[in-house]
């Protein structure tokens, strides 16, 4: 079976670059990502594939605007039983999930009749954006805003398999130990905790880990074998006697259907919207409007491409809160137009645009 790899984590905890870093260190590995955002615009799916340039044994699958393996989501299994058509060419798996979805949806179609026989789970990995883990930006209190990040950080935590902790460079050693007693606080069954500098992973701690190995439950007696199975050994001729998931002796369990409900139905506060600009940015003042936005607004993620008048090339936009960073592209020349996408909490795309529109002198809409 083709193994899969999910990779879960809050809005603008890394995931993408630490995807990137990972298929430039992927060795011979045949790879098919599958890239989720929760935006009309795939801003993470660009950015993949400029890492994955030139390597033509990697496929990226884009899934824009909306939760992936969720009840309305009619593209997952067709994509994954086209990659298991042509599971000669595939060594591996990737899925990024968007940062307001859970794993488990993805975790319980790969155990139902459609993808059961091809795919098997090999880990979950949760990346954590650890600064604002230690500054107390994922607990609970009588903000709602507050209160609904929480609830979705830790059900995230839940369901991984391992936790990396990204963002960590200017970070010291008592800061790191006390960023991994927080995350065994609130996720005591987590197996492994995995530090990435430079949001850089070692492939061996991310691919092939076998965490999730089909378990036998059939019965609870043990008897000898005549031989251990080898390469020519046939498949089980029916699955159904495989429940739940074993990690490396641990006992097997399933995640029900309600742990991934869509979560727009239970906290349809959850907004996004693309803004853009036909006139070129200068890149100073819109970064002054962005930073006012996140202020006045309640956005936790921005993203996004300019067309800038301090650069002939592209202008990358990456906002987690009140940090924002812009970095020019060493290639991309610069687009037609700025789009830029906002993630937030019952955010007024009215008041954003005119905010912007009126700090930075150019029109958004």
């Amino acid at each position: 079976m083709i193994p899969v790899t999910i990779v879960t984590g809050f809005l603008g905890s890394g995931k993408t670059t630490l995807l990137g870093n990972l298929i430039k260190s992927r060795q011979s590995r045949r790879l098919a990502l599958l890239i989720n955002e929760f935006g009309e615009v795939s801003i993470d799916g660009a950015l993949i594939r400029d890492s994955a340039e030139g390597h033509e044994q990697i496929r990226i699958h884009d899934f824009p605007y909306g939760l992936i393996a969720y009840g309305d989501d009619e593209l997952f299994i067709p994509t994954m039983q086209a990659i298991a058509a042509r599971r000669a060419n595939v060594d591996h798996v990737l899925i990024e999930t968007s940062g307001l979805a859970l794993p488990t949806a993805i975790m319980e179609l790969l155990q139902g009749p459609e993808l059961v026989n091809d795919f098997i789970l090999d880990a979950t990995l949760a990346v954590v954006d650890t600064p604002l883990l230690l500054s107390d930006q994922f607990e609970r209190n009588s903000d709602a805003v507050a209160n609904s990040v929480a609830c979705l950080f830790d059900q995230q935590l839940e369901y991984a398999d391992v936790v990396v902790l990204n963002k960590i460079d200017a970070l010291d050693e008592a800061a790191l130990l006390l960023a991994e007693t927080r995350v065994r606080q609130r996720a005591p069954n987590v197996r492994f905790l995995e530090l990435a500098y430079n949001a850089q992973l070692d492939i061996r701690l991310a691919l092939g880990l076998r965490l999730h190995q089909p378990t036998l439950v059939a019965h609870q007696s043990y008897t000898p074998i005549a031989s251990m199975p080898d390469s020519d050994t046939s498949v089980l001729a029916s699955q159904n006697r495989l429940n739940g998931h074993a990690h490396s002796g641990m006992n097997a369990h399933t995640h029900g259907l309600a742990t991934h409900k869509h979560f727009h139905e239970q906290d349809p506060g959850w907004l996004s919207f693309t803004l853009r600009s036909t006139g070129p940015q200068q890149a100073e003042k819109l970064k002054t409007a962005l930073l006012e936005a996140a202020k006045q607004e309640p956005l936790l993620r921005i993203k996004g491409f300019i067309r800038s008048d301090d650069s002939a090339n592209t202008i990358l936009v990456q906002a987690v809160r009140s940090r924002l960073v812009m970095s020019t592209d060493a290639v991309k020349p610069a687009p037609q137009k700025s789009e830029l996408v906002f993630i937030g909490y019952h955010p007024s795309r009215a008041r954003v645009a005119a905010l912007l529109s009126d700090l930075s002198g150019t029109t958004w809409r």
